[in-house]
């Protein structure tokens, strides 16, 4: 029950990071966003490292699947970004909920993981729910959304990574080298774009919450997952997209339409019904090591 409300709670204070993302965005640029976003959460991270004492000067910083979690951090970091800025939070939340099927995916694919034909439809009505929710080819097609697409496949492949990774890695320590990769991309976008000229102290503040929050959530969902089976904790993710979607309704005044919705329905149930399977089929697993051999 802890991990479960701690899960809760990342997801909360994550929804609470794409408000201050978005209301950065209104004055900076991507690149200020992601440099002082990548900067201030790896200063958090290695603040954390510190008080458990995690080595972040270790060599395991270049084992391969590290610096490839660390290269998927930058692609999601950046698509997160690039489209919180200008599409609405509803949006970005709903296209958000694919990360779980992501890795269901990149784990069929790329690491040759069984996954029956219930969860390929599952993966197969996500993608229809997310179409839904971008709408290509019509009217209210958001170009940026794509960006979104880039973001959640990026963090999904890294969640997919981080199984891969050294066990005997701290998680703190991946995060900490996962943002400390984003930090020269971030300062490379402001090498190509304008100054902010409206710089205010409530902006800052915004800055420095979503820093906070963004730290505080990533940390907490950390926790959760050593805290209780994945299987057990994960659906509670998809809270996530109720407080987004709500607090977007909230402060921006957003108004999803009826495909928005539908379309993240969608994704919501396949997702769910996705990790159902994968949880069942653990069990049996279980089940057969456990039953006595002849």
């Amino acid at each position: 029950m802890r991990a479960i409300l701690l899960m809760i709670l990342a997801m909360a204070l994550l929804a609470l990071s794409d408000v201050f993302i978005k209301l950065s965005s209104q004055v900076f640029s991507p690149g200020y966003v992601m440099f002082l976003l990548s900067l201030g959460g790896t200063l958090c991270f290695m603040l954390i490292a510190k008080w458990q004492g995690a080595n972040l000067l270790s060599r395991d910083a270049f084992h391969p699947w590290v610096l490839a979690r660390s290269g998927l951090e930058i692609m999601g970091g950046l698509g997160l970004v690039l489209s919180i800025g200008v599409i609405p939070l509803s949006l970005f939340a709903a296209i958000m909920q694919m990360a779980p099927l992501v890795v269901t995916l990149g784990a069929a694919v790329f690491l040759k993981e069984p996954v029956g034909l219930r969860r390929w439809l599952a993966i197969l009505v996500g993608i229809i729910g997310m179409l839904l929710v971008i709408k290509p080819g019509t009217d209210g097609f958001e170009p940026a959304a794509l960006f979104a697409v880039m973001g959640v496949c990026g963090l999904g492949l890294r969640d997919l990574i981080t199984r891969l990774s050294p066990s005997h890695i701290p998680s703190i320590s991946l995060a900490t080298w996962g943002f400390t990769a984003t930090i020269p991309i971030g300062f490379g976008l402001i090498l190509v774009s304008e100054a902010p000229t409206n710089v205010t102290a409530i902006t800052m503040w915004h800055m420095g919450a979503g820093i906070i929050v963004t730290a505080l959530g990533y940390y907490a969902v950390t926790q959760a997952m050593r805290m209780a089976p994945a299987a057990i904790v994960s659906p509670f993710r998809y809270t996530r997209l109720i407080f987004t979607m709500s607090l977007g309704i909230l402060i921006f005044g957003e108004r999803p339409d009826g495909l928005t919705l539908l379309g993240a329905a969608i994704i919501l149930s396949a997702g769910l019904y996705a990790l159902y399977r994968e949880r069942k089929l653990a069990m049996e697993q279980e089940r057969l090591k456990a039953a006595p051999s002849c």
